[in-house]
């Protein structure tokens, strides 16, 4: 793979985390609070059977239970474990957790893939890191150790997630793989959404329209990306991209709510950059 070539799919892939950042602001302005598992599954399901209709291919049975692991830790337990710590830890400690995904991607891919562990990686990891850290933790931040656990286990499923979609490529299309991990993902949520949350009110075109983008574009268009990424990239060379979500976050706020951008936060702004252009110049030059 040349370098221009490589340059274009990082900068393709990268729109997956920034698009993302919006969630935030989506589900804060245009859905129903309280219902995590109920809004996870309306994301993932209906844009997974949409894709199918569109792909028209099954997994065969052999790749069912990797495609079932697979939408459960890039999907249903990913998500499920973000909200729990979004709802328990103020003040951007989840967001500041999630970012810890770039080290344990470091550390999977060189157990389950052989990738070698550079120093430059964990200086950007944690770069990376100190940088989310700036963007959104505030001094009244609280911690909750169940918070904590959900904000770290998070991290670690979406890292395993990504290492073994890297790991095992079936002989299909990226739109394909991604059809079969959402709906996988969403029918595992079904039942946690029917049994924990309570039924959800009566929806506004506001509220549809936001679950709309959530599945469209916040799901089915950036996992599409995400993945191809995934199967053109190593996996040490996508995962500091993840670090553009919160800082995604804070700009939109920013842009659209009118918060207040404090000199930390630009700080952090400068720093997640640095580290996200670090990470991609030690691979594309090596």
């Amino acid at each position: 793979m040349n370098r221009e070539s490589n340059a274009r799919d990082v900068l393709i892939t990268g729109l997956a985390p920034v698009i993302w950042g919006s969630t935030y602001l989506i589900t804060t302005e245009m859905l129903p609070l309280g219902y995590p598992l109920t809004t996870s599954m309306l994301r993932a399901l209906p844009a997974g059977i949409l894709l199918l209709l569109l792909v028209r291919q099954l997994p065969d049975r052999h790749w069912l239970g990797r495609v079932f692991l697979l939408g459960a830790l890039n999907f249903s337990v990913f998500w499920w474990l973000l909200f729990i710590a979004a709802y328990r830890l103020p003040g951007g400690v989840a967001a500041t957790l999630g970012a810890m995904q770039f080290l344990f991607v470091i550390v999977l891919s060189r157990g389950l893939l052989g990738t070698k562990i550079h120093t430059s990686a964990l200086i950007a990891a944690v770069a990376g890191m100190l940088g989310v850290a700036l963007l959104i933790l505030t001094p009244a931040a609280k911690l909750d150790p169940v918070g904590i656990a959900a904000g770290i286990g998070s991290a670690v499923a979406m890292a395993l997630g990504t290492v073994l979609s890297r790991r095992w490529q079936p002989a299909v299309n990226t739109l394909t793989f991604t059809s079969w991990q959402l709906t996988a993902g969403g029918i595992l949520l079904v039942p946690a959404a029917w049994f924990f949350e309570p039924a959800l009110p009566s929806l506004t075109l506001v509220n549809i329209a936001g679950f709309l983008y959530l599945g469209l574009l916040g799901a089915a268009f950036t996992y599409i990306i995400w993945f191809r990424g995934i199967a053109r990239l190593s996996p040490n060379l996508v995962a500091p991209l993840g670090f553009l979500s919160p800082l995604s976050a804070v700009m939109l706020g920013w842009l659209i709510l009118g918060q207040a951008l404090s000199v930390p936060q630009i700080l952090g702004i400068v720093v997640v950059l640095g580290s996200v252009w670090f990470s991609q110049q030690r691979k594309t030059s090596s």
